[in-house]
């Protein structure tokens, strides 16, 4: 077995519940401990849950969709009224928000962000009173941002992060990061230690993603290198974010053939990048004591250190009400930003050159990559870098290999000017705009052939049609 002050050195630098760590961790006392057959339960029951809710699809009404998909597709299909309603209370938080704490004058990138929530929300309200002019009201624009857009991810996020906590808050996370570990370094050229964080970012949030890589990046445990590929390769978009682009793609039939080649397909990008400038020339000094297994021990030290989350994992109303609370958030951050960013996008897309010329950067490869009209799709493809939404909601009429290309890259590509990349701007991670647009351009390009040629495979077997 695995010496117990390893097991700790694990939880305290990344926190309980998939949080990221405090300066001075706070460990539940041994007497509050649940007893660790208990916690074994509870790390089987509540994983089996969230794997259930997550990746198990079941047919209700002629529908077939993971079971959280049902619930919000209840809300803004049956439930229309009180979904708006509900949208708008998160919208009106979301602006309201950065002027309650100051954050909109804290540099020039939160007060254009502020700007452009502010313009979705009045967007918002113009669309369900009749008021935006006439081209705004046509049925690709707004109409299609809020109720197809807009009113699901307000739905799915909170509800999806709901249901992430049995993934990442009993002892899951934890046990698949240490078994892991062992090709964290050699493929993606990163510590052992950072598979926890890589799989949270994933499936939790790029905002919680990149909180846990800054904390432990400023806490000296991440070289710059580092920080900066688990920023540029894993902090992308959430599950439940992964739902909304298959559902405007119509992929949800397929949601576990696009969901898992997706995460492979990030992931081996993230390994390319991290192997070419400008990733490569950052600094990798670091200075931090390696994590050491005894052979045949690593197992051993995954359960444990993932029944020891779980026993610290005692009171579920909080985990639940956490998660929930960062959903929310996220979801009042992002709604009318989607709005605002995603008409400008398609503004520009409908009456300007503006991804014409981006996208003729990008049709060398969607053509390489055999997809039907290859310059339309690299012109939606690159629109992906205002807002990840983009490439999904200008080819969702497209043939099945280009929208599942498309699903691909609006998770696989990472950064997008909407979110992402102000939000890598606000931490300590030293990567500037230019060096985002250049591993931009990389991560779209590899994702397009990688994703083109499994699509073309998948087509083959009949595993999407």
């Amino acid at each position: 077995m695995v010496e117990q002050d390893t097991i700790e050195q694990n939880t305290t630098q990344h926190g309980q519940h998939g949080q990221p760590a405090n300066t001075t961790p706070d460990i539940t006392p041994p007497e509050k401990l649940l007893s660790t057959p208990i916690a074994i339960l509870q790390l089987i029951v509540f994983s089996a849950i969230g794997l259930v809710m997550f990746f198990v699809p079941f047919t209700i009404g002629e529908k077939s969709t993971i079971l959280f998909d049902h619930g919000a597709t209840y809300l803004v299909t049956q439930q229309h009224t009180l979904a708006i309603v509900l949208l708008f209370l998160l919208m009106i938080y979301g602006v309201g928000k950065p002027f309650y704490d100051g954050s909109w004058r804290k540099n020039i990138t939160n007060t254009i962000l502020t700007v452009f929530k502010v313009i979705g929300l009045v967007l918002a309200i113009m669309y369900v009173t009749g008021a935006a002019p006439d081209f705004m009201m046509e049925k690709d624009m707004l109409p299609f941002l809020f109720e197809k857009l807009a009113l699901p991810v307000g739905m799915i996020v909170p509800i999806g992060a709901l249901i992430l906590a049995f993934l990442v808050g009993f002892g899951l996370l934890e046990t698949v990061g240490v078994l892991m570990q062992p090709i964290m370094k050699p493929i993606w050229k990163t510590p052992g230690a950072s598979a926890i964080d890589a799989v949270a970012s994933f499936v939790g949030s790029y905002s919680i993603g990149l909180l846990i890589t800054n904390r432990v990046y400023l806490q000296k445990q991440y070289s710059a290198r580092e920080a900066i590929i688990i920023a540029t390769g894993f902090s992308t978009v959430s599950a439940a974010f992964m739902v909304i682009v298959a559902k405007t793609l119509g992929l949800m039939e397929f949601w576990n053939v696009f969901f898992w080649s997706t995460l492979v397909i990030t992931f081996i990008v993230t390994a390319i990048t991290a192997r070419i400038p400008p990733i490569s020339r950052a600094d990798n000094e670091v200075e931090r004591p390696e994590l050491t297994y005894k052979k045949g021990t690593r197992l051993a030290a995954a359960l444990d250190l993932g029944i020891a989350t779980s026993r610290q994992a005692t009171d579920l109303k909080h985990i639940l009400w956490s998660n929930f609370r960062d959903g929310i958030t996220m979801a009042a951050a992002i709604v009318p930003s989607i709005i605002a960013v995603g008409l400008t996008g398609l503004l520009l897309a409908k009456y300007t050159p503006v991804f014409d010329v981006l996208g003729l950067l990008l049709y060398p490869f969607t053509w390489l990559g055999g997809l039907p009209d290859p310059l339309v799709a690299a012109k939606g493809m690159s629109a992906g870098l205002a807002e990840m939404f983009l490439p999904a909601l200008l080819l969702s009429d497209a043939e099945i290999l280009t929208r599942y290309v498309a699903g691909v890259i609006s998770i696989s590509s990472v950064l997008f000017f909407s979110a992402m990349i102000p939000c890598v701007l606000a931490t300590e991670i030293p990567l500037s705009v230019g060096k985002m647009v250049i591993i931009w351009f990389q991560r779209v390009v590899l994702s397009i052939l990688l994703a083109a040629a499994f699509g073309q495979l998948a087509l083959y077997f009949g595993w999407i049609a």
